[in-house]
């Protein structure tokens, strides 16, 4: 965009208040309150990755795994942090995609909005899968087939999505609040076991377990800069804050506490969970195949653990699912109204939810249901690895949008707000090239992620057939739309 053309936005920007810079934001209530937006954020980076994946991780890994999500919350930080600062430079509830269009050009949001589509559908698929696989747990429905709880789950997060955005934002914040209760609950119980030298397992507490059992890197650095790709993906949707700014009535107030908290719950809830993990039991008693809370719990004789850290890891997935389908459903309404999305993904109904694109991403979440009919012992991995494809392409995209931000507010030709990513552009380029070699990573994983990585070429092809379709469409709403920030 030349500098004439923002100072020409400016001088009628007051003429026409009512028209925002990207078509998508138009139609919006502004029901989400500060303590949806917070528990949002706090939801984002408390997950399933946490609960369910530290246990394998842990075995593989030892207390290094610690360090591990130190350093990938680091580089998650940076990348909301990035993003806060195009989110209060301006607020849309397109989001990345919005901010892709400006400084990367429609062929960056297209591929920004179809990639981030591509990781929150598989990833309803694995939260689906993931939900019938928990709920398997309880007797009472063993005898259900796994693609039935599947859909009801869908069905019943579906409803709440289309409902209102506040109700959405009521579930998410109800689901963080479990979450949270449930870490504080456990480390406040690990501490108490440290503090009193309580017999786990036979083991005192301490530090001793770790030095007995081969230290910080009982197995050496490989399997710990291994484990970086699956950290990375624990993480993933702690953008959402920047989605959800669209719809709270004091982004400016909201997004920099909701930005700048993650870091202490990073460091508190992952971090301060793994330390305590290690300090209890050694590595090589947790495993993939239990939470390794309750694994401790367990343990210690703690009644009926597995069943509740089963209901917390239940909420976990439901509130991914719930996160995914209202996510995807404002970022396709953005895309849809620039033409490179289906026109019917644009639609709201009269409580001003974007309908459309949240039952396009519903169905592709039922190929899931037939995926867990087909094979249900293989659904959750499968789409697991495809949606971490999504998730790091989204995250480099949002670090080069604000690369080209910060590039163009030195030229005069944009202001940054005072919440900013600091140390530019060294910040950004050393994001990107970590996000890049945990995918490379995934090259080591000779039975899925390997596989995972040659699906980048179709993907590629894909994208690029997807452009020549939709490019006459997008270029004629490009013209119709002279008031939106196109590059």
């Amino acid at each position: 965009m030349s500098k004439d053309a923002v100072e020409s936005a400016q001088a009628v920007a007051p003429e026409a208040p009512a028209t925002p810079a990207d078509a998508g934001d138009a139609g919006y209530s502004k029901d989400l309150k500060a303590r949806h937006v917070n528990m949002i954020a706090i939801g984002g980076a408390i997950g399933t990755g946490l609960f369910l994946g530290a246990g394998g991780r842990l075995h593989n890994a030892g207390p290094a795994l610690a360090l591990a999500y130190l350093v990938c919350g680091v580089f998650a930080f940076f990348v909301v942090r990035a993003l806060g600062e195009l989110v209060l430079y301006r607020p849309s509830s397109g989001s990345f995609v919005s901010y892709a269009r400006e400084f990367l050009g429609e062929k960056g949001a297209y591929v920004a909005g179809w990639m981030y589509f591509l990781n929150w559908s598989t990833t309803g698929i694995a939260d689906i899968t993931a939900i019938a696989l928990y709920t398997h747990y309880w007797s009472f429905f063993t005898s259900i087939p796994q693609w039935v709880l599947a859909l009801i789950a869908l069905a019943v997060v579906l409803a709440v999505n289309l409902i209102s955005v506040k109700i959405f934002g009521e579930m998410e914040f109800w689901f963080a609040i479990i979450k949270v209760a449930t870490l504080v609950g456990f480390m406040l119980i690990g501490i108490f076991l440290l503090a009193t030298q309580h017999d786990v397992d036979g083991t005192k507490p301490g530090l001793s377990v770790i030095s007995d059992h081969g230290g910080i890197f009982p197995h050496g650095m490989m399997p710990v800069v291994l484990v970086m790709q699956g950290v990375i993906f624990a993480y993933a949707a702690l953008e959402l804050v920047g989605v959800a700014a669209g719809e709270t009535a004091e982004p400016e107030k909201v997004v920099p506490r909701a930005v700048n908290s993650i870091m202490w719950r990073v460091a508190i809830f992952y971090v301060g969970s793994v330390v305590l993990l290690a300090l209890l039991l050694p590595g090589s008693v947790y495993s993939a195949d239990q939470s390794p809370f309750v694994t401790v719990l367990s343990k210690i004789g703690v009644p009926a653990a597995g069943d509740v850290m089963n209901l917390v890891v239940l909420t976990a997935a439901m509130s991914s699912l719930n996160s995914g389908l209202y996510s995807t459903g404002r970022i396709l309404r953005s895309m849809a109204t620039a033409g490179s999305a289906p026109k019917f993904t644009a639609r709201m109904n009269r409580s001003q939810v974007p309908y459309g694109g949240i039952l396009l991403t519903c169905g592709v979440c039922v190929l899931g249901v037939v995926l867990n009919y087909l094979v249900p012992s293989q659904a959750f991995e499968i789409v697991l690895n495809v949606a971490s494809l999504g998730i790091i392409s989204t995250w480099v995209i949002i670090m080069v949008c604000h690369l080209i931000f910060v590039r163009r507010a030195r030229e005069g030709l944009v202001t940054r707000p005072h919440f900013q990513l600091k140390f530019s552009p060294v910040t950004e380029i050393t994001t990107i090239v970590f996000l890049l070699v945990c995918l490379g990573m995934m090259w080591n994983d000779h039975e899925v992620g390997r596989k995972t990585l040659l699906l980048i070429p179709v993907i590629a092809v894909m994208l690029v057939a997807g452009w020549y379709g939709v490019r006459r469409r997008v270029a004629a709403d490009t013209s119709r739309n002279p008031s939106e920030l196109r590059k």
